[in-house]
């Protein structure tokens, strides 16, 4: 599979080593000089993009390569999308977008223990819940992606709360996200419910950078020959 990569800082670089690594080539590498090489004539030069580029212009890099039927996997966090208009850009240009805000394995069943926590808590309301995550101090957003999935899957499952706030919250019905920038830490993240008689607490720490860049091309691998709007659920049959 010939792969162009969109950022190639250090998520960037450890894409294209495993990709080397299973067979794929880097045809391409659009850093954030580069947005008007995505055109029909990369279609030619690539079979997939994958997007690790900055949250202010990724939407835009990502929309330039579907409309030129180009397929994407991001994994881009701190912007803002609905699932709707990529299935829809997706079904229009016949292409495939998968997007996770998080694409360890581990990170992803650990996303999943949390929904059913949440969900298994909700009849126990004397529980309190929060989140915290540290990552390292180049990270652009805060809290991280992978904190906002994990806060939406507790709201979701739980109806205790109505929304989540970065610590400290104001609001008696939301819960805190306390987000730490420290040295070169590549992803911490916790999820504890405590009452006044014990405390519940799930937590996943990633080693290096090679799972989320593993996922990512195995996502990439996923969507070659599909069309349609793809997450993580869909490669692991969560």
């Amino acid at each position: 599979m010939k792969i162009a990569l969109i950022g190639y800082g250090r998520m960037g670089k450890t894409i294209e080593k495993i990709a080397l690594q299973r067979g794929h080539s880097i045809t391409e590498i659009i850093d954030i000089k580069d947005k008007s090489k995505i055109n029909q004539d990369l279609k030619n030069l690539c079979d997939i993009a994958i997007d690790f580029s900055n949250p202010k212009a990724c939407k835009e890099n990502i929309i330039a390569c579907l409309e030129n039927g180009i397929s994407v996997v991001s994994g881009t966090t701190g912007w803002e999308f609905t699932e709707s208009e990529f299935i829809e850009l997706t079904n229009k240009t016949s292409t495939a977008f998968f997007y996770a805000s998080n694409f360890s394995i581990g990170m992803n069943i650990f996303m999943e223990i949390n929904k059913k926590l949440a969900n298994l808590l909700n009849d126990f309301q004397d529980y309190e819940v929060k989140i915290e995550e540290t990552h390292h101090i180049h990270k652009l957003d805060k809290p991280s992606g992978t904190a906002i999935s994990l806060a939406k899957d507790i709201l979701k499952n739980n109806s205790k709360y109505l929304n989540w706030e970065l610590l400290p919250k104001q609001d008696k019905h939301s819960f805190e996200i306390e987000a730490f920038r420290e040295d070169e830490v590549f992803g911490d993240h916790k999820v504890i419910w405590k009452n006044n008689i014990d405390n519940i607490e799930i937590s996943h720490s990633a080693f290096n950078r090679l799972g989320f860049g593993t996922g990512a091309v195995l996502a990439a691998e996923f969507i070659s020959g599909k069309t349609g709007y793809f997450t993580m659920k869909n490669l692991l049959n969560l």
